[in-house]
């Protein structure tokens, strides 16, 4: 046997789970819980499927594999295909796949998300605007914006996606 045979894997294996960085909610238990308020109400009066497809385009956006795991799985559980989860992460190519006023939701979540333009643009806010009512819309930035705080506790701690069942934190 070869050194090289003793210290590789086998071909198919899976790469070794990487523990979190930090366990954040077990060490900020009161920031868990409000973030975990903030979320019901941010989601009230949201459509749960269109509330997921948010969710984890702005996941893909900003990199959370915790927040993938977690948000493809509920959006599976409350009815979304697999088709429409996987096309999300080229939804300008498959616009087919989605409702106007879907594409208006992932086109804003774009937006508030990669702020690095400065500002979201009017014409992305005023089509957001055309397909949800003022109160939709509210909440509809506030679903993107809680998400997004998620996102970054995540990255952060790197917490480590697969444990997730849907459901959980509900």
């Amino acid at each position: 046997m070869t050194t090289n045979e003793n210290t590789t894997a086998a071909p198919d294996a899976f790469a070794p789970e990487e523990a979190p960085r930090l366990e954040w909610a077990k060490h900020a238990p009161e920031v868990w819980k409000a973030m975990l308020r903030l979320e019901k109400a941010a989601n009230q009066g949201l459509d749960p499927k269109l509330s997921e497809l948010v969710k984890i385009r702005a996941s893909q956006l900003n990199h959370c594999a915790f927040c993938l795991d977690m948000h493809t799985k509920d959006a599976l559980a409350a009815g979304e295909s697999v088709e429409r989860i996987v096309q999300l992460a080229a939804w300008e190519e498959s616009r087919h796949f989605y409702t106007e006023k879907e594409l208006a939701a992932i086109e804003l979540t774009e937006a508030v998300t990669v702020l690095t333009d400065g500002f979201v643009p009017d014409e992305v806010y005023g089509k957001a605007a055309k397909y949800f009512d003022e109160a939709e819309l509210a909440q509809l930035i506030a679903a993107i914006t809680v998400i997004n705080a998620w996102n970054r506790f995540g990255v952060t701690c790197r917490l480590t996606p697969g444990h997730y069942t849907p459901g959980q934190h509900a």
